[in-house]
């Protein structure tokens, strides 16, 4: 019986495919170009100098707002590093005007409303996402957020603990270790290579976060964006009504401390008892203002930033079989130059073969110009992922309202795609030899020395051993 039903089904099958077009072969498919605009964020201001970015869409009955203040660590003093962190998690869970921080939390989760902080280098940035019918409480915590925070001294406390901690653990990642130790030497004595301790944080008291708060929120030194689903005429008169008699602050910057000439090169050992090592190697690199962040991005994608289809990945993974994860990164500065990066991890037996082969690999970059199919490959892998970066409406505004604010080009994402595409194997070639140079990168191993496959002074460079914290 079940023989008869098996060529019964095969007979089935045989007669559903009859007469049908085979599948076509993807390598012969074609596709129309891609097609892509930016959907138009609506910028407007009040009197007070507050910028607004704003785009309506009524899709999902949802509301996204963010927050960008022109505050971050950059410009805070050495002996209160890690100041910005600490006033970010605070005035998130320290209160905010009547409110108690319990109160805040409650209100929060009653309504199922989102709320973040953070701080970066250059910025303080916050965000909430709610639902429609919540706008009118969204703005009058923001409103309280902004003009009357409470950095309650317990929440502090709490948030300095938990900092402190961390600080504790952090030698526990090797890739956090590694991290440290590059930016330490690529900046040296500046903010950009500074990492908080146990003392810096206890240096922090609570009206350090007052008077970062009093110096930086200011209404003329805030983008404010909101995308979804609201009425700008209606949202625009709920603003004035909140924030119109806020009164304008002090206009000038946040310094930008100038950057000290990087440490010599070296490789830097962290000797841990771990069976495999992470593997830094950098340099510095550009800030948005170069014209060369264009080739370098391509640069970057084949050698280590297109994953299976980079040549670090493809040699030191696939061919060779010596690490599960091998890449590259072109962090491209927004006010200071950013950090050219090579990373992986291997087991520590292979440990000085890898950084042999991240090195040979940026020699063939630099010495041969770069086949036409890879780089045709390189360039519409980016462009077509380009797209991807504004899957979601809310993103659209915050991007706006990054470019606006440090300052990018008039039609800089409208000329991206376009700036890429007119990339070519020489560009590609000219920015390796610039910007790729082994000879003078930083070089940090977290890993068991007495296991690797060779001292690492045999990579020609000053050798010196990092401590543990």
């Amino acid at each position: 019986m079940l023989r008869y039903l098996t060529g019964l089904l095969l007979l089935l099958l045989a007669g559903c495919t009859a007469g049908v077009n085979p599948l076509p072969d993807p390598r012969e498919m074609s596709f129309a170009p891609l097609d892509f605009s930016f959907p138009e964020v609506a910028r407007e201001s009040l009197d007070n100098g507050m910028e607004l970015y704003l785009l309506p869409d009524d899709e999902l009955p949802l509301i996204d707002i963010t927050v960008m203040i022109g505050g971050g660590s950059i410009d805070v003093s050495e002996e209160k590093t890690g100041l910005g962190g600490v006033y970010a998690a605070t005035w998130r869970s320290g209160g905010a005007g009547k409110r108690t921080p319990d109160q805040v939390d409650s209100e929060l989760d009653l309504r199922a409303m989102n709320l973040g902080i953070n701080t970066d280098n250059y910025t303080s940035s916050l965000h909430l996402s709610l639902r429609k019918e919540d706008l009118p409480f969204a703005l009058t915590l923001l409103r309280d957020l902004l003009l009357a925070p409470g950095f309650e001294a317990d929440r502090m406390e709490i948030v300095r603990k938990q900092a402190i901690e961390a600080v504790r653990r952090r030698d526990d990642n090797p890739g956090s270790t590694a991290g440290r130790v590059l930016r330490a030497a690529l900046y040296p004595d500046h903010p950009l290579g500074r990492v908080s301790s146990a003392e810096t944080l206890n240096a922090i008291e609570r009206e350090d976060l007052l008077a970062f708060h009093r110096r930086h929120v200011h209404p003329d030194n805030l983008l404010l964006g909101i995308s979804g689903d609201f009425s700008p005429v209606d949202l625009g008169d709920q603003l004035e009504s909140l924030f119109g008699a806020w009164s304008k602050g002090r206009s000038e910057r946040q310094e930008i401390p100038p950057l000290t000439p990087s440490q010599a090169p070296a490789v830097h050992v962290a000797d841990r008892e771990l069976t495999q090592t992470t593997i830094f190697l950098g340099d510095r690199g550009i800030e948005k203002g170069n014209p060369d962040q264009y080739p370098l991005r391509v640069m970057n994608y084949i050698l280590g930033g297109g994953s299976f289809n980079s040549r670090l990945m493809r040699e030191i993974r696939s061919n060779r079989g010596l690490a599960y994860s091998v890449y590259s990164q072109v962090q491209i500065g927004r006010r200071l130059p950013g950090m050219i990066l090579l990373g992986g991890e291997t087991k520590s037996g292979s440990t000085l073969e890898v950084v042999g082969l991240m090195r040979q690999e940026m020699e063939k970059l630099r010495a041969d110009p770069v086949p036409e199919q890879e780089l045709a490959l390189a360039k519409e892998s980016l462009i077509n992922s380009f797209v991807f970066a504004f899957d979601q409406r809310h993103e659209v505004v915050s991007r706006a309202m990054r470019l606006d604010f440090f300052d990018y080009p008039p039609n800089y994402l409208e000329q991206f795609r376009e700036n890429i595409a007119s990339v070519t194997a020489a560009d590609v070639q000219q920015v390796a030899k610039v910007y790729l140079r082994p000879e003078m990168q930083t070089v940090v191993l977290v890993g068991q020395e007495q296991d690797f496959d060779a001292p690492p002074a045999t990579l020609g460079l000053p050798v010196t051993e990092v401590s543990r914290e």
